[in-house]
């Protein structure tokens, strides 16, 4: 099973594919969808158009079966906050169009189930992809972030499967 990670961002939308097989993963692809250009800094809709088309490309090209995204939260002001919540909504709306599954986590869930600390920094998150999927190298942070919620999704799901194959038993 491909499992998509979404790191959604107005400028740069970060974004990560793992296999996973069994307990296993590996690295398939990462990267980032940005969103910056002489109209597009001006247009929010060019941005989030530029943004869904992007994803929309990376879903075509890597056939996930699933995506993860991550949730927001309040930013340092309500303009910024409404703008970021938009561009989730580009990372919830290409996978479901595709129709795929999509799961949510909050921050804390993703770095506790990478890391196994809910306030882990961001060299700690990277670190522990780094470990779990080896040889992988990052485009830039966003998509580090994006193999993270891959890989945190991936073990909600194996753990979602060990407990329906114990209540089957």
């Amino acid at each position: 099973m491909k499992v998509l990670g979404i790191d959604p961002g107005l400028r740069n939308m970060g974004w990560g594919v793992i296999e996973v097989d069994g307990p296993r993963l590996r690295h398939v692809a990462n990267g980032v969808i940005r969103s910056v250009g002489a109209d597009a800094e001006r247009d929010l809709g060019a941005r989030l158009s530029m943004l869904y088309r992007g994803l929309c490309a990376v879903i075509a090209l890597h056939a996930p079966d699933a995506a993860a995204v991550e949730q927001t939260f309040v930013n340092k002001d309500a303009s910024g906050t409404l703008k970021l919540g938009q561009a989730r909504g580009i990372a919830l709306l290409a996978p479901a169009e595709a129709g795929l599954p999509v799961g949510e986590y909050a921050p804390n869930a993703v770095k506790k189930t990478v890391v196994g600390v809910g306030h882990a920094g961001k060299e700690q998150v990277q670190h522990m992809v780094r470990v779990q999927l080896p040889g992988v190298s990052f485009d830039s942070p966003d998509a580090a972030d994006a193999l993270a919620i891959a890989i945190c999704h991936a073990r909600h799901l194996q753990g979602r499967s060990l407990r329906i194959v114990a209540r089957s038993a």
